[in-house]
């Protein structure tokens, strides 16, 4: 897997989806024992960009009651554009579930519906047990899991490394 190449694009307005994404790329490096993972702030990169590499993951925050993170709201119509035909996709959100128990990582189900009909391969669905929230439009159909890695690092910030790693590991087993 020597000339594989991840793009992780991701939108963050208070540092924590970066720090996420800096985790979620330390940790693929070091799996993957080489440097394959790009990491790309959506404010300062061309969503467009992400076409050149055939992994890519997305990461976004949900904000106050199930809005998008700024970054991804000023290039939201760009991302119905990209061309992912036979691309891999993972996707991974931070929310508050206490605090926006309704709308609990709903940026992140938004995203994961506007790039589903993009015939790309989406990898890296996410177990939503452990979580306390009334409502999420980050459900997969069966409810059973989120349709990314969930973080919420203003409740469960302790949790944050351990899911990070067992969903890295995942991605993993995935794309193999």
């Amino acid at each position: 897997m020597s000339s594989l190449s991840i793009g992780l694009f991701y939108g963050s307005t208070t540092c924590y989806t970066e720090m996420a994404a800096e985790k979620i790329q330390a940790q693929l490096n070091a799996l993957f024992d080489e440097q394959v993972v790009s990491m790309h702030n959506i404010q300062e990169t061309p969503l467009k960009q992400a076409e050149q590499f055939d992994i890519i993951i997305f990461g976004i925050s949900t904000w106050d009651f199930g809005e998008l993170q700024e970054d991804w709201e000023s290039c939201w119509e760009d991302v119905y554009k990209l061309e992912l035909r036979g691309k891999t996709v993972a996707l991974f959100g931070l929310g508050d579930q206490i605090g926006y128990t309704d709308w609990f990582q709903d940026a992140l189900g938004m995203l994961h519906d506007a790039i589903l009909p993009l015939d790309c391969k989406i990898i890296g669905y996410w177990p939503n047990q452990g979580y306390d929230f009334a409502e999420s439009k980050a459900l997969s159909e069966d409810k059973s899991h989120f349709v990314g890695l969930s973080l919420d690092d203003e409740n469960q910030y302790d949790l944050t490394d351990e899911r990070i790693h067992t969903w890295c590991h995942q991605l993993l087993d995935e794309l193999s």
